[in-house]
């Protein structure tokens, strides 16, 4: 990441902290600070915004129960590519937050090679390289950002089709109806891991923390780095304990 890009992140960072706090219990750890948090649900408004105005304006039988939403068939054309740009541009600001815990590195690499472990759960552990975010993670990212700057300058000779010609504009729409469908299976595929997928995630995005058993589950080279504690032997720890609840006749609760 470039001094500049740091020095903006971290002044942006700095500037949201002093206007909002997040509070860490002793069982948890700081996952995404306000900043982050507020980029992310800007990111997802407008997104949901873009593609509800577009479908109303691309698929006939949406129109009528789409539109009224936004004032009408007129207002939605018009407010359409705006909405867009507010996605591309608090995305854009996401990039540069999350520029270097997305870098790709050969542990994410090796981390594709288990992708059928992954998916089928068959560990209780993520392998220990596994950092702030695993090789999924990125590849979502970056396909969201190869998306993005395909319907942005796709957008624009739909925009303005008479500077730009109807030849050029036609090509547009292909372009900008397939990175708005990636865009849409990313999303939903998104909300599935955050959720059902991963329990505890989405916790991270409203209240900016996680537990630290799912950080040792699932981000032990994080965990490793926010602790200092070898995440392995705390979820053994963990194990023990709710074995002894267990032997006790109490109530246990999940490790990991």
């Amino acid at each position: 990441m470039s001094t500049a890009v740091e020095r903006f992140d971290d002044g942006a960072r700095a500037r949201f902290g002093a206007h909002g706090r997040t509070f860490v219990r002793e069982n948890e750890l700081l996952r995404h600070p306000v900043y982050s948090r507020v980029l992310h649900w800007s990111v997802a408004a407008f997104f949901i915004l873009a593609l509800l105005s577009g479908l109303a304006i691309y698929t006939p039988w949406l129109y009528r129960v789409l539109t009224p939403l936004f004032g009408g068939g007129p207002m939605t054309r018009l407010l359409h590519p705006w909405f867009s740009l507010g996605f591309v541009a608090f995305f854009a600001l996401q990039l540069l937050n999350w520029l270097q815990p997305m870098s790709w590195t050969p542990d994410d690499t090796r981390w594709l090679r288990r992708l059928k472990e992954y998916v089928a759960n068959t560990d209780k552990l993520e392998p220990e390289y596994v950092d702030f975010f695993n090789a999924g993670q990125k590849l979502y990212f970056w396909a969201i950002v190869g998306s993005s700057v395909i319907f942005l300058v796709s957008g624009v000779p739909m925009w303005f089709p008479r500077a730009f010609g109807r030849t050029t504009a036609a090509i547009g729409y292909v372009f900008h109806d397939l990175a708005a469908l990636v865009m849409l299976v990313g999303f939903i595929v998104h909300i599935y891991e955050g959720t059902a997928a991963q329990p505890g995630t989405f916790h991270s995005m409203t209240r900016g923390t996680v537990e630290k058993r799912w950080a040792w589950t699932h981000h032990p080279a994080w965990y490793l780095h926010a602790t200092g504690r070898q995440p392995q032997d705390d979820y053994e720890a963990a194990v023990r304990r709710q074995a002894g609840r267990s032997a006790e006749g109490g109530t246990p609760s999940m490790p990991g």
